[in-house]
């Protein structure tokens, strides 16, 4: 048997799809942020990723989504969090966490679709969340829209997603307002909503790998499921969660299955995003189970 590439983040929302796939004998696992994880699939470095669901849409016609397991919420999310210096209604410039595509174009979506913000009326620059620093608004990568009042780096807001969304959160009295995009998505739709989803080049999802590839992960997701209390008391603290935080988040917040509601939720986050211009196509392609 080839060995199995798997792209995947290490975050501690990952861990019920993950946990366990190092010890297949017939996989190795590549670890990256999820902004990253579409380029290491198309290049050809993995077979499967567990990437972004927006990149699904930004490369038409090159990827395909495997319905064996995925990153979702129902309602609030915790880790996909605006931080901001200004009521929310009054953001008009976000620092964007550049680890995430998804979170990005799903921040787009609920400024549009709640507050009415299009385009250059919402500027959004790259921001290094870990040095807490604009990286994103240069001569050479300019961004878009005008620079209203803010803090001293000119943003109003910073979009923060993954474990550091709980573990070295912004001072609470520099942002003291907040909004998770889960719970505004949900309260917009009614749908849950879909951060990442594993996927394969199109055209792959009928070979043996691929096959091979979504069969076992369905199987180690369905039986991280049975397990979920050992894995928080075992994981969290290696990613300085709490494990009562981490319990309530990964058992009760965090949804891996998907269903109909998740294929719909995709469906129209793909449409929105597209008629924003954030995506080249207007849907996505699943395979079939």
């Amino acid at each position: 048997m080839t060995t199995i590439r798997l792209g995947c983040v290490q975050y501690l929302n990952a861990l019920p799809l993950i946990e366990g796939l190092q010890a297949w004998r017939d996989a190795h696992v590549v670890s990256a942020v999820p902004s990253r994880l579409i380029d290491l699939l198309l290049g050809g470095e993995v077979d499967v990723a567990l990437a972004s669901v927006i990149d699904g849409a930004r490369f038409p016609g090159r990827t395909v989504l495997l319905p064996v397991g995925m990153i979702g919420s129902d309602g609030p999310t915790l880790t996909v969090r605006l931080f901001s210096r200004v009521p929310i209604e009054r953001v008009r410039a976000v620092g964007v966490d550049t680890d995430s595509h998804t979170s990005a174009a799903l921040l787009r979506v609920v400024m549009s679709r709640r507050y009415g913000l299009r385009g250059p009326e919402l500027r959004v620059v790259d921001f290094d969340a870990r040095e807490r620093m604009v990286v994103g608004d240069t001569p050479e990568k300019p961004a878009a829209g005008p620079c209203p009042a803010g803090g001293g780096d000119g943003i109003d807001a910073m979009l923060l997603i993954g474990d550091k969304v709980v573990t070295d959160p912004p001072d609470a009295e520099e942002y003291p307002y907040q909004l998770d995009l889960g719970e505004a998505w949900k309260e917009l739709t009614g749908l849950p909503f879909v951060y990442a989803v594993w996927m394969c080049r199109s055209g792959e999802e009928g070979s043996e790998v691929v096959v091979s590839a979504a069969a076992m992960l369905d199987r180690q997701r369905r039986h991280n499921g049975t397990r979920l209390d050992w894995l928080v008391q075992s994981r969290a603290g290696e990613r300085h969660w709490r494990v009562a935080a981490a319990a309530g988040y990964v058992g009760r917040s965090l949804k891996y299955e998907v269903g109909e509601a998740e294929r719909e939720a995709v469906a129209r986050f793909i449409g929105w995003s597209h008629e924003l211009g954030l995506c080249a196509g207007a849907t996505v392609r699943w395979a079939e189970r």
